[in-house]
């Protein structure tokens, strides 16, 4: 996005200062520049005010040793190629962050949907997809550190396709969600994204899975019922919308209908139902009795993408947009205004003809609904208890601990001593620990509540 863009190119500027010094004291400072925006800007990055000594696309990481040696010897260096084969698959990362409950695992690279506004296709190159059994090896190591909550990344993570085992090659292909469509042919062979989502879940029963970012295409019921079926897969969507009106839809080639998005939403919410109540049982040190605490399982969590004044955006198509964000209700929302990129379909096809100051107005009223909206839904919950790996200390207030629920909602609750899981101390939760919260009050953001013991996933799902 243009955004992030212009944040890097702040970045550069402060580390202009800091390069200067270290020249004067002779202990040379080399700065790169690393990705999409590598690939994208190579001519602009390397030239402009010579600051940027190395430039690596998003599939040049191997050359990076090769690189800083050329910067070594007082030369730029560039490599912004891309790839067809490279996923990485066998290069697994280091964990910086040690003791961290969350971690995130790339499963796939590039994109092939080519939406009229985005320029992912041409600065990450092709899908392709990590074999199943380098994710799983990934996984794994994240398990045995302790990590409690993994998320598979990829730009279109459901159309996960591995190719790596021969006898899958010839498998057919999937079946789109209905009423939708895509710019190329259907890909037949490989292992799916449902059969990664089984093998990852069966791992560990303590770690939760969650994905990112999915194209609505992509949810073909086999998905869809092995997420309600395994307890630790959180019963949150992603469901990328971008636009309420159809006729922005087919502008931005996304393949769909506004019609066709909001059957999807209602098939997900049918195959993935809130379950009621779940009832624990927990016996009180101090005051030696036994109580039970409900934990309520509100059904499906959505959270959807969507961008304010597209070319060719009427008042009438925005208010259609307006009108879907109040009808889906979503917990959570990304929206930005729309900013033209150079390769992208638009950019030779369209006219970039919404006003800035109409594209600012249209996304703060999408804001402000979805805020609404999302207030409501958040609120529903008030009253009833949720189960939240606590991630550590919130960041207002260092009595308070913070954590996420399922449906990934940020859950603030007192940093004081709970019952632990087999209810024979009391304790202070720890980050990595699920504890279960009720919830007392709610925002379009937040939830607060007051934590009641510490559990786990496969108590939750057994109740």
């Amino acid at each position: 996005r243009e955004k992030a863009e212009q944040a890097i190119w702040n970045r550069l500027q402060h580390l202009k200062a800091l390069k200067a010094r270290r020249l004067k004291a002779r202990v040379p400072l080399h700065i790169g520049v690393l990705g999409c925006m590598a690939e994208r800007l190579k001519e602009k990055i390397l030239h402009k005010e010579k600051l940027v000594d190395i430039v690596a696309g998003p599939d040049a990481y191997r050359d990076l040793p090769r690189l800083l040696a050329v910067a070594e010897s007082g030369q730029q260096a560039a490599n912004v190629l891309l790839s067809l084969e490279e996923t990485y698959a066998d290069i697994l990362p280091v964990q910086t962050s040690a003791g961290g409950a969350t971690a995130f695992v790339s499963i796939m690279r590039g994109c092939d949907n080519m939406c009229s506004y985005c320029i992912v296709p041409f600065t990450r190159g092709r899908e392709r997809s990590r074999p199943i059994a380098s994710i799983l090896q990934e996984v794994k190591m994240l398990s045995d550190q302790g990590v409690k909550e993994v998320t598979l990344l990829g730009q279109n993570v459901n159309s996960f396709r591995d190719m790596s085992e021969v006898q899958f090659q010839s498998a057919a292909p999937p079946v789109l969600s209905r009423g939708f469509s895509t710019v190329y042919r259907p890909k037949p062979g490989g292992l799916r994204f449902a059969h990664l989502l089984d093998q990852v879940s069966r791992i560990d029963p303590e770690m939760r899975i969650r994905f990112t970012s999915p194209h609505p295409k992509d949810f073909p019921d086999e998905v869809l019922q092995i997420i309600q079926e395994r307890h630790n897969i959180c019963k949150q969507l992603h469901l990328p919308a971008q636009s309420g009106s159809t006729r922005v839809l087919e502008a931005m080639r996304r393949g769909y209908t506004r019609e066709a998005y909001l059957e999807l939403v209602q098939h997900v919410r049918d195959c993935i139902p809130g379950t009621g109540s779940l009832w624990f049982g927990l016996t009180l040190t101090v005051i030696v009795s036994y109580c039970l605490f409900c934990v309520s399982v509100t059904g499906v969590s959505l959270s959807s993408d969507f961008i304010a004044g597209f070319c060719g955006e009427t008042e009438e198509d925005h208010q259609q947009t307006v009108s879907l964000l109040r009808e889906v209700r979503y917990n959570v929302g990304f929206l930005f205004a729309y900013s033209m990129r150079e390769k992208t379909r638009a950019y030779h096809r369209l006219q970039d003809d919404v006003p800035a100051d109409v594209k600012r107005r249209r996304l703060e009223e999408l804001i402000a609904v979805f805020r609404e909206e999302a207030a409501r839904a958040n609120g529903a919950v008030v009253g009833r208890s949720q189960v939240v790996l606590v991630e550590g200390p919130s960041k207002r207030s260092p009595s308070e601990l913070c954590g996420r629920n399922d449906g990934n909602i940020k859950v603030i609750f007192p940093d004081v001593e709970i019952e632990d899981a087999e209810g024979k101390a009391l304790v202070r939760a720890q980050p990595g620990d699920y504890v279960l919260v009720k919830v007392t009050s709610a925002s379009s953001q937040t939830l607060k509540g007051v934590p009641l013991c510490c559990t786990t996933l496969s108590r939750s799902a057994a109740c």
